[in-house]
Protein backbone atom coordinates (compact mmCIF):
# COMPACT_ATOMS: atom_id res chain seq x y z
CA UNK A 1 0.00 0.00 0.00
CA UNK A 2 1.67 3.32 -1.09
CA UNK A 3 1.53 6.15 1.26
CA UNK A 4 2.47 9.73 0.85
CA UNK A 5 3.18 12.25 3.60
CA UNK A 6 3.31 15.35 1.91
CA UNK A 7 5.95 18.06 4.05
CA UNK A 8 7.71 20.81 4.01
CA UNK A 9 10.07 23.60 5.89
CA UNK A 10 8.61 24.15 9.52
CA UNK A 11 6.59 20.81 9.41
CA UNK A 12 5.50 19.75 12.55
CA UNK A 13 7.43 17.17 13.63
CA UNK A 14 5.05 14.85 15.38
CA UNK A 15 2.89 15.11 12.64
CA UNK A 16 5.22 13.17 10.78
CA UNK A 17 6.75 11.03 13.10
CA UNK A 18 3.36 9.95 14.37
CA UNK A 19 2.11 8.48 11.05
CA UNK A 20 5.56 7.11 10.55
CA UNK A 21 5.61 5.01 13.55
CA UNK A 22 1.77 3.58 13.31
CA UNK A 23 2.61 2.53 9.60
CA UNK A 24 6.21 1.12 10.26
CA UNK A 25 5.01 -1.03 13.81
CA UNK A 26 2.02 -2.21 11.61
CA UNK A 27 4.85 -3.64 9.02
CA UNK A 28 6.21 -5.78 11.67
CA UNK A 29 3.02 -8.17 11.44
CA UNK A 30 2.06 -7.83 7.99
CA UNK A 31 3.36 -9.40 4.85
CA UNK A 32 6.19 -8.09 2.28
CA UNK A 33 3.11 -7.68 -0.27
CA UNK A 34 0.70 -6.11 2.55
CA UNK A 35 3.02 -3.38 4.01
CA UNK A 36 2.67 0.03 4.00
CA UNK A 37 5.01 1.49 1.54
CA UNK A 38 5.99 5.50 3.09
CA UNK A 39 7.29 8.20 1.09
CA UNK A 40 7.64 11.59 2.48
CA UNK A 41 6.52 13.83 -0.76
CA UNK A 42 7.87 18.02 -0.55
CA UNK A 43 8.22 20.61 -2.74
CA UNK A 44 11.75 18.68 -4.12
CA UNK A 45 13.58 15.45 -3.05
CA UNK A 46 16.50 16.88 -0.31
CA UNK A 47 15.67 17.43 2.90
CA UNK A 48 13.34 19.65 4.97
CA UNK A 49 14.00 20.67 8.66
CA UNK A 50 10.92 20.87 11.38
CA UNK A 51 9.21 23.56 13.61
CA UNK A 52 11.72 22.04 16.10
CA UNK A 53 14.83 22.01 14.02
CA UNK A 54 14.89 17.73 13.05
CA UNK A 55 15.97 17.79 9.71
CA UNK A 56 13.94 14.93 7.70
CA UNK A 57 15.16 13.50 4.41
CA UNK A 58 12.32 13.42 1.70
CA UNK A 59 13.02 11.40 -1.12
CA UNK A 60 10.35 12.60 -3.78
CA UNK A 61 9.49 16.20 -5.12
CA UNK A 62 5.78 16.12 -5.33
CA UNK A 63 6.33 17.14 -9.53
CA UNK A 64 9.19 14.62 -9.82
CA UNK A 65 7.10 11.48 -11.43
CA UNK A 66 3.77 10.44 -11.24
CA UNK A 67 2.84 7.46 -8.32
CA UNK A 68 -0.85 6.65 -7.32
CA UNK A 69 -1.14 6.80 -3.89
CA UNK A 70 -3.15 4.39 -1.90
CA UNK A 71 -3.36 7.35 0.56
CA UNK A 72 -2.61 10.54 0.47
CA UNK A 73 -2.27 12.91 4.37
CA UNK A 74 -0.95 16.06 4.20
CA UNK A 75 0.99 17.24 7.96
CA UNK A 76 0.94 20.31 10.05
CA UNK A 77 2.94 22.50 11.44
CA UNK A 78 2.78 25.87 13.48
CA UNK A 79 2.95 28.23 10.34
CA UNK A 80 0.90 26.54 8.05
CA UNK A 81 -2.31 28.73 8.44
CA UNK A 82 -0.38 31.75 7.23
CA UNK A 83 1.11 29.72 4.15
CA UNK A 84 -0.88 29.94 0.34
CA UNK A 85 0.31 27.20 -1.39
CA UNK A 86 1.61 27.66 -5.21
CA UNK A 87 -1.09 27.21 -7.98
CA UNK A 88 0.92 24.39 -8.99
CA UNK A 89 0.95 22.30 -6.01
CA UNK A 90 -2.52 22.81 -5.62
CA UNK A 91 -3.26 21.16 -9.15
CA UNK A 92 -1.23 18.34 -7.81
CA UNK A 93 -2.74 17.73 -4.52
CA UNK A 94 -6.10 18.18 -6.83
CA UNK A 95 -5.51 15.56 -9.14
CA UNK A 96 -3.15 13.50 -6.50
CA UNK A 97 -6.82 13.68 -4.11
CA UNK A 98 -9.16 12.82 -6.89
CA UNK A 99 -6.95 9.15 -7.93
CA UNK A 100 -5.96 8.42 -4.09
CA UNK A 101 -7.79 5.63 -2.64
CA UNK A 102 -8.34 8.18 0.44
CA UNK A 103 -6.54 11.33 1.18
CA UNK A 104 -6.82 14.17 4.13
CA UNK A 105 -4.44 15.75 6.60
CA UNK A 106 -2.83 15.42 10.25
CA UNK A 107 -3.06 18.91 12.74
CA UNK A 108 -3.54 22.01 10.56
CA UNK A 109 -2.18 20.40 6.95
CA UNK A 110 -6.20 20.56 6.67
CA UNK A 111 -5.39 24.46 5.47
CA UNK A 112 -3.82 23.03 2.59
CA UNK A 113 -6.42 20.77 1.57
CA UNK A 114 -9.14 23.69 1.75
CA UNK A 115 -6.99 26.11 -0.27
CA UNK A 116 -7.10 23.15 -2.84
CA UNK A 117 -10.98 23.39 -2.34
CA UNK A 118 -10.87 19.47 -1.25
CA UNK A 119 -12.63 20.06 2.08
CA UNK A 120 -15.80 22.08 0.56
CA UNK A 121 -19.49 20.55 1.71
CA UNK A 122 -17.10 18.25 4.06
CA UNK A 123 -16.99 17.51 7.32
CA UNK A 124 -13.82 18.01 8.72
CA UNK A 125 -11.31 18.80 11.89
CA UNK A 126 -8.14 20.53 12.81
CA UNK A 127 -6.04 21.50 15.85
CA UNK A 128 -8.80 23.38 18.31
CA UNK A 129 -6.59 26.52 18.02
CA UNK A 130 -6.93 26.75 14.36
CA UNK A 131 -10.48 25.58 13.72
CA UNK A 132 -12.07 29.11 14.23
CA UNK A 133 -9.53 30.30 11.56
CA UNK A 134 -10.05 27.37 9.56
CA UNK A 135 -14.25 27.83 9.44
CA UNK A 136 -14.07 31.53 8.96
CA UNK A 137 -11.69 31.83 5.70
CA UNK A 138 -13.01 28.37 4.50
CA UNK A 139 -16.74 28.84 5.45
CA UNK A 140 -17.62 25.74 2.95
CA UNK A 141 -16.28 23.34 4.98
CA UNK A 142 -18.13 22.36 8.05
CA UNK A 143 -15.50 22.65 10.58
CA UNK A 144 -15.88 20.11 13.72
CA UNK A 145 -13.79 21.76 16.71
CA UNK A 146 -13.99 19.06 18.63
CA UNK A 147 -13.26 16.08 17.39
CA UNK A 148 -9.95 13.80 17.41
CA UNK A 149 -10.31 12.89 13.57
CA UNK A 150 -13.57 12.83 10.64
CA UNK A 151 -13.52 10.85 8.14
CA UNK A 152 -16.23 12.21 5.11
CA UNK A 153 -16.14 9.55 2.45
CA UNK A 154 -12.31 9.41 0.95
CA UNK A 155 -11.46 12.33 2.99
CA UNK A 156 -10.00 12.15 6.67
CA UNK A 157 -8.75 15.31 8.86
CA UNK A 158 -6.95 14.79 12.36
CA UNK A 159 -7.01 17.39 15.63
CA UNK A 160 -3.72 18.11 17.00
CA UNK A 161 -0.11 16.51 16.86
CA UNK A 162 -0.69 13.36 18.30
CA UNK A 163 -4.33 12.85 16.69
CA UNK A 164 -2.44 11.65 13.82
CA UNK A 165 -1.72 8.84 15.54
CA UNK A 166 -5.04 8.02 16.34
CA UNK A 167 -6.07 8.89 12.92
CA UNK A 168 -3.87 6.40 11.52
CA UNK A 169 -4.98 3.79 13.92
CA UNK A 170 -8.33 3.44 12.40
CA UNK A 171 -6.45 4.08 9.16
CA UNK A 172 -4.91 0.24 9.93
CA UNK A 173 -8.14 -1.31 11.87
CA UNK A 174 -9.84 -0.30 8.90
CA UNK A 175 -7.34 -1.72 6.59
CA UNK A 176 -6.19 -4.73 8.88
CA UNK A 177 -9.28 -5.16 11.82
CA UNK A 178 -9.32 -4.16 15.49
CA UNK A 179 -6.71 -6.91 16.46
CA UNK A 180 -3.49 -5.41 14.48
CA UNK A 181 -4.49 -1.91 15.21
CA UNK A 182 -4.22 -2.94 19.16
CA UNK A 183 -1.04 -4.60 18.72
CA UNK A 184 0.52 -1.88 16.98
CA UNK A 185 -1.15 0.63 19.71
CA UNK A 186 0.79 -2.42 22.55
CA UNK A 187 4.17 -1.30 21.02
CA UNK A 188 3.91 2.45 20.46
CA UNK A 189 2.67 2.47 24.56
CA UNK A 190 -0.30 4.79 23.22
CA UNK A 191 -4.54 4.17 24.28
CA UNK A 192 -6.22 3.26 21.28
CA UNK A 193 -9.61 3.79 22.57
CA UNK A 194 -10.00 7.72 21.42
CA UNK A 195 -12.35 7.25 18.88
CA UNK A 196 -13.02 9.61 15.91
CA UNK A 197 -15.93 11.23 17.40
CA UNK A 198 -14.24 11.66 20.97
CA UNK A 199 -13.33 15.32 21.81
CA UNK A 200 -9.94 16.72 22.10
CA UNK A 201 -9.13 17.05 25.17
CA UNK A 202 -11.21 19.98 26.65
CA UNK A 203 -10.51 22.47 23.41
CA UNK A 204 -13.02 25.01 24.75
CA UNK A 205 -11.71 25.16 27.64
CA UNK A 206 -7.98 25.28 26.61
CA UNK A 207 -8.96 27.56 24.04
CA UNK A 208 -9.98 30.29 26.71
CA UNK A 209 -9.32 29.93 30.22
CA UNK A 210 -5.55 30.37 30.46
CA UNK A 211 -6.10 33.56 27.64
CA UNK A 212 -9.40 35.43 29.49
CA UNK A 213 -9.36 35.95 32.76
CA UNK A 214 -13.07 35.99 33.09
CA UNK A 215 -13.36 32.68 31.39
CA UNK A 216 -10.31 31.65 33.99
CA UNK A 217 -13.04 32.04 36.77
CA UNK A 218 -16.17 31.01 35.09
CA UNK A 219 -13.95 27.28 34.33
CA UNK A 220 -12.79 27.56 38.54
CA UNK A 221 -16.76 28.27 39.38
CA UNK A 222 -17.87 25.44 37.18
CA UNK A 223 -15.23 23.08 38.22
CA UNK A 224 -16.38 23.68 42.12
CA UNK A 225 -20.17 23.82 41.56
CA UNK A 226 -20.93 21.44 38.86
CA UNK A 227 -23.49 19.44 40.61
CA UNK A 228 -25.19 22.98 40.79
CA UNK A 229 -27.73 23.98 38.19
CA UNK A 230 -25.30 26.31 36.41
CA UNK A 231 -27.26 28.99 34.59
CA UNK A 232 -25.71 32.15 32.51
CA UNK A 233 -26.53 34.52 35.30
CA UNK A 234 -25.20 32.25 37.76
CA UNK A 235 -22.03 31.89 35.36
CA UNK A 236 -22.13 36.00 35.26
CA UNK A 237 -22.56 36.92 38.94
CA UNK A 238 -19.60 34.49 39.56
CA UNK A 239 -17.38 36.35 37.27
CA UNK A 240 -18.38 39.61 38.08
CA UNK A 241 -19.66 40.43 34.67
CA UNK A 242 -23.27 41.22 32.90
CA UNK A 243 -24.77 38.32 31.19
CA UNK A 244 -24.28 39.76 27.90
CA UNK A 245 -20.66 40.66 28.71
CA UNK A 246 -20.08 36.80 29.27
CA UNK A 247 -22.06 35.85 26.35
CA UNK A 248 -19.89 38.24 24.38
CA UNK A 249 -16.54 36.71 25.67
CA UNK A 250 -17.05 33.05 25.15
CA UNK A 251 -18.12 34.21 21.60
CA UNK A 252 -15.33 35.45 21.17
CA UNK A 253 -12.54 33.86 23.13
CA UNK A 254 -14.15 29.74 23.62
CA UNK A 255 -15.90 30.39 20.16
CA UNK A 256 -19.04 28.53 22.00
CA UNK A 257 -22.07 29.60 24.03
CA UNK A 258 -21.37 29.39 28.22
CA UNK A 259 -24.13 26.23 28.14
CA UNK A 260 -22.01 24.54 25.55
CA UNK A 261 -18.91 25.19 27.54
CA UNK A 262 -20.76 23.96 30.76
CA UNK A 263 -21.91 20.39 29.16
CA UNK A 264 -17.91 20.06 27.81
CA UNK A 265 -16.76 20.23 31.50
CA UNK A 266 -19.61 18.01 32.40
CA UNK A 267 -18.36 15.37 29.79
CA UNK A 268 -14.85 15.86 30.41
CA UNK A 269 -15.42 15.51 34.44
CA UNK A 270 -17.34 12.00 33.58
CA UNK A 271 -14.67 10.90 31.62
CA UNK A 272 -12.39 10.90 33.93
CA UNK A 273 -14.57 8.71 36.46
CA UNK A 274 -15.63 6.53 34.07
CA UNK A 275 -11.77 5.69 33.63
CA UNK A 276 -10.58 5.78 36.63
CA UNK A 277 -13.25 4.11 39.26
CA UNK A 278 -15.47 1.93 38.73
CA UNK A 279 -19.05 3.86 40.72
CA UNK A 280 -22.21 3.25 39.22
CA UNK A 281 -23.42 5.45 36.08
CA UNK A 282 -26.27 6.79 38.24
CA UNK A 283 -23.29 8.37 40.18
CA UNK A 284 -21.19 9.77 37.69
CA UNK A 285 -24.08 11.43 36.20
CA UNK A 286 -24.95 13.27 39.98
CA UNK A 287 -21.33 14.30 40.45
CA UNK A 288 -21.12 15.72 37.20
CA UNK A 289 -24.11 17.66 37.15
CA UNK A 290 -26.40 15.73 34.75
CA UNK A 291 -29.85 15.62 35.88
CA UNK A 292 -30.23 11.78 35.38
CA UNK A 293 -27.90 9.01 33.68
CA UNK A 294 -30.41 9.19 31.00
CA UNK A 295 -29.45 12.81 30.91
CA UNK A 296 -26.02 11.75 30.50
CA UNK A 297 -25.90 9.04 28.05
CA UNK A 298 -27.64 11.19 25.13
CA UNK A 299 -25.19 14.07 25.84
CA UNK A 300 -22.36 11.04 25.64
CA UNK A 301 -24.24 9.61 22.51
CA UNK A 302 -24.62 13.48 20.64
CA UNK A 303 -20.77 14.40 22.06
CA UNK A 304 -18.69 11.39 21.86
CA UNK A 305 -20.84 8.80 19.73
CA UNK A 306 -20.60 6.30 22.42
CA UNK A 307 -22.38 5.81 25.46
CA UNK A 308 -21.23 6.16 29.17
CA UNK A 309 -21.34 2.46 29.16
CA UNK A 310 -19.65 1.53 25.86
CA UNK A 311 -17.01 4.17 26.98
CA UNK A 312 -16.15 2.68 30.21
CA UNK A 313 -16.13 -0.79 28.79
CA UNK A 314 -13.69 0.14 25.83
CA UNK A 315 -11.13 2.41 28.13
CA UNK A 316 -11.16 -0.67 30.89
CA UNK A 317 -10.79 -3.66 28.52
CA UNK A 318 -7.69 -1.91 25.96
CA UNK A 319 -6.20 -0.17 28.62
CA UNK A 320 -6.02 -3.68 30.99
CA UNK A 321 -5.22 -5.79 27.08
Amino acid sequence: MKVAIVVFDGVQALDVAGPLDVFAEANTFLSEHQRYEVTLVGREAGTVTCSNGMQLAVSLGYADRDVQWDLLLVAGGPQLPDVHPSNEFVAWLQSQARSASRFGSVCNGAFVLAHAGLLDGKEVTTHWSDAGRLSNEFPHANVQPDRIFVRDGRLFTSAGVTAGIDLCLALVTEDWGHELAVRVAKRLVVYIQREGGQSQYSPYIGAGKDEDPILSKVYRYVSEHITDTLSIEALASAAAVSRRTLSRIFAKNAKVTPSVFVEQVRVDTARKLLEDTDAPLKTVAFKCGFHSATHMRTTFSRRLNVTPKQYRLRFRGEASA
